[in-house]
């Protein structure tokens, strides 16, 4: 069914509006909910200017000192599609060595950009918010509301994430895997694991660091919105992207390798529910298409699925034996589908064509479509915190 999920933060945001600003403009002494507000008009150290510089207005001005540039633009699909553009913005030259740009207002969000100086796509050089993963750099750009959003770090008790490397015997390597642990947990106790799974091009830290869904889950678990659970988010890379046998190989690559190293090495060294109501997995984009056509294939293994801004246009084939599975429902605790709005009439009918078969096969689940983002962090954030998480949080052992 088409599901509207509440969006559970916003009285959050009024009583923390109240709290006293916090030092932002870069410092990296704090993890500040507005890093990007100009607040002593101090460049970011390494920095030749301040860029970006939110103001409260949400209007947004990025700079660069290029004197012998002949074109600046501003590009990267997020923060162009925020402003409702199709086409890279240009810069206006002010001086003979500074380029400004102000666009906005803005609405508050986490934004990937990036410049494109004479025609050569680049990191903004004076922003120190730079993403890194399993793609060439890009710049990261918060727009701050009037307090802490629900993926900030905010004055509750905090869960820990920690790194793990581990051998796996499936890729004949060293891996990594990060697991988040919730405020107080103890190995006396038995939690539920949400696997939560990247797209392209991202890695297993990413989720934490681009995603963070270790504050998201410390948000959710504050306010009785989700139970305590581990989150494990491992590299679901399991062959270089532009392989040109990538789609034939990855899913049965990654089925092995959660079959044979994730799963038993999370249950080996955390307290969890092993059993399948115990087990969630959830992606976004490459991550949610592994959810869908490894995870379905996986019911011994997993309970609840979450498929974010991800499907299959040929789910009927795909997933042929998951969708005529005549006990389907009674061994899924909670499916969720969900996408933004603006890539529905794109890359999101892989989204629609997957809801529509399970609706055609009456298999229980919830649809989203919502937020002004398109196929990025927004949507993916968002139906975790106002969904998956908290519903599963009420479903058997979760």
């Amino acid at each position: 069914m088409m599901k509207k999920l509440p969006i559970p933060f916003f009285l959050s945001l009024f009583l923390l509006a109240l709290l006293p600003s916090a030092r932002a403009q870069q410092a990296h002494v704090n993890l500040d909910w507005n890093p990007h507000k100009n607040t002593q008009n101090l460049n970011p150290f390494g920095a030749n200017v301040i860029s970006p510089e939110v103001s409260d207005d949400h209007r947004v001005t990025f700079r660069l000192k290029a004197p012998r540039a002949q074109e600046v633009m501003l590009t990267g699909g997020p923060i162009l599609l925020a402003l409702k553009a199709t086409q890279p913005i240009p810069f206006k030259k002010e001086t003979d060595t500074l380029w400004t740009l102000t666009v906005g207002p803005v609405k508050p969000d986490i934004y990937v950009y990036r410049f494109i100086i004479d025609g050569v796509t680049v990191v903004d050089p004076n922003n120190t918010l730079t993403g890194f993963s399993d793609q060439p750099g890009y710049s990261q750009l918060v727009v701050h509301g009037d307090g802490p959003a629900y993926y900030d770090a905010r004055p509750v008790p905090h869960g820990t994430v920690t790194r793990h490397v581990y051998h796996s015997d499936v890729l004949n390597g060293e891996r990594e895997i990060y697991i988040y642990t919730p405020p107080g947990y103890n190995p006396k106790k038995k939690y539920p694991v949400l696997y939560l799974l990247g797209g392209s091009g991202e890695l297993a830290s990413t989720w934490a660091i681009d995603g963070r869904a270790n504050f998201i889950a410390d948000n959710l678990i504050a306010e009785a919105k989700a139970v305590p659970m581990i989150i494990a988010m491992p590299n679901n890379q399991v062959i270089h992207r532009t392989d040109p046998r990538h789609t034939e190989l990855t899913f049965k690559l990654f089925e092995e390798e959660l079959r044979k190293q994730i799963v038993p090495f999370v249950d080996k060294y955390y307290s969890t529910v092993t059993k399948p109501k115990g087990r969630a997995l959830a992606g976004l984009s490459m991550g949610g298409r592994h959810t869908q056509l490894v995870g379905f294939n996986c019911l011994d293994l997993f309970g609840s699925f979450g498929c974010l801004s991800s499907g299959d246009v040929n789910t009927e084939q795909t997933s042929a034996k998951f969708l005529n599975d005549p006990d389907v429902n009674k061994k899924v605790d909670y499916l969720l589908v969900g996408q933004g709005t603006g890539e529905v009439a794109t890359i999101g009918q892989r989204a629609v064509a997957l809801h529509e078969a399970l609706q055609k096969h009456n298999i229980r689940h919830d649809y989203y479509v919502g937020g002004e983002g398109a196929h990025d962090w927004g949507p993916g954030a968002i139906c975790s915190t106002t969904g998956f998480c908290p519903i599963c949080g009420k479903r058997s052992n979760f």
